[in-house]
């Protein structure tokens, strides 16, 4: 999913609201709203999940209300460690405010806010938002109006029906440019203006532009009972469904030639030779991409880099490994782990195993404890034990939705 475009190079932080009562969803002894379980898990955990497993995503913080600190932890678990938990104020908007003033020190260049009953954000949508952000452009999701409008007077009598041409329901994530919508709420808290009902709205108040993008119809928010309910039914549905696992394996090998180092893994390390290929010749990676593509029937590396084409040429190989999650996501798809083995006599990796982890996290969106690199000689047997090569075994789990055909 997470393409190496110039937003990907832009620091993106989200802003996760839920410090809200929920009142229209009535009272639940497990809380408000965002606290109630879907699934078997609290909506928040739900929304916050999509957030921290999107390498798109740098930093995420909760704004949370003040009376809510024990609710968080345990709805959360270990993933509030991952995030950063700041207190509300009285309205969405100050909420909001108080959540984009936590990240000044950060300053990221991007930010999303999102509405934290929301726990249905797809990764597509989080990508389709983070990619049409520019330096001076915010991006609002929407769904074209379907059912015809009626304007009413305080009679309830019918008096127009409203032309919906144009016309979009807006949802969450809406992302601008960082400094620009601090500034736009800072100026709407120092005119007293607590009036607006979303971001964008504040946005174009301060003259802040507003590009629209398809939204998704998935990407309900959670306002009555009844919706928490049917929330739960949908997510129980689906994990009553026999899981789909699917496991893909890859093999990859590539001669030294004369160089300087190899990359491995996404890694570079220093060597008194490199690896020959079309590409950055990462053994690793181009075995993990194989493995990834076989949970789909997708073919393999070169059905879809093909070395004869000369824009590879020199390619760094992480390229191929982002298409292959991005194929693997559009069909629903959850990365459960991946397993490398490097099988070489030389250059040594485990001085580098930390930063290979670190970087597959980033490539596939999931924990370091979900990947493990591993390093073997071959006894100084073949091609490999004398130092001619060095070769890569991946294995990658996914689980898809639904579940296995009768």
């Amino acid at each position: 999913m997470a393409g190496k475009t110039e937003n990907k190079q832009a620091r993106v932080a989200a802003v996760i609201v839920a410090a809200g009562r929920g009142e229209r969803a009535g009272q639940s002894v497990e809380g408000p709203k965002q606290y109630r379980k879907i699934g078997g898990e609290a909506v928040l955990a739900h929304t916050l999940h999509a957030f921290l497993e999107c390498p798109l995503i740098d930093d995420v913080i909760v704004v949370i209300h003040k009376e809510d600190d024990a609710l968080f932890t345990q709805a959360l678990g270990d993933r509030a460690g991952r995030v950063v938990a700041v207190t509300g104020g009285p309205t969405r908007q100050e909420s909001t405010r108080l959540g984009l003033l936590a990240l000044k020190d950060i300053s990221p260049d991007h930010v999303l806010i999102h509405d934290g009953v929301r726990p249905f954000i797809s990764a597509d949508l989080l990508e389709r938002v983070v990619f049409n952000l520019t330096p001076h452009i915010g991006v609002l999701p929407v769904l074209a109006v379907s059912d015809t409008l009626k304007a009413a007077g305080n009679d309830a009598m019918v008096s127009a029906t409203v032309p919906r041409a144009g016309l979009y329901a807006a949802q969450t994530p809406q992302a601008f440019p960082f400094l620009p919508i601090l500034a736009a709420h800072d100026a709407a808290f120092a005119v007293g203006r607590s009036d607006f009902t979303d971001d964008s709205a504040i946005a174009e108040w301060h003259g802040l532009p507003v590009r629209i993008v398809e939204g998704s119809a998935d990407n309900t928010k959670l306002t009555w009972a009844k919706d928490i309910e049917m929330a739960d039914e949908r997510l129980t549905k689906q994990h009553s469904a026999f899981p789909d696992v699917r496991t893909g394996n890859g093999y990859d090998v590539h001669a030294f030639e004369p160089g300087n180092g190899v990359t491995l893994a996404g890694v570079f390390i220093a060597h008194d030779r490199k690896l020959s290929g079309h590409s950055d010749a990462d053994v690793a990676l181009h075995a993990l991409t194989d493995a990834l593509l076989a949970t789909r029937g997708a073919g393999d590396i070169g059905t879809h880099f093909p070395p004869s084409d000369p824009q590879w040429k020199g390619a760094a190989s992480h390229i191929f490994v982002e298409h292959a999650v991005k194929i693997v996501r559009e069909a629903g798809g959850r990365i459960a782990n991946a397993d490398i083995t490097l099988i070489c006599e030389a250059p040594k990796m485990g001085p580098h195993r930390e930063a290979m982890t670190a970087a597959l996290s980033t490539m596939l969106g999931i924990s370091p404890d979900r990947i493990s690199i591993k390093a073997t000689t071959n006894e100084k047997l073949g091609f490999i034990g004398r130092q001619e090569g060095i070769a890569a075994i991946a294995t990658a789990s996914v689980v898809y939705p639904g579940g296995l055909p009768e």
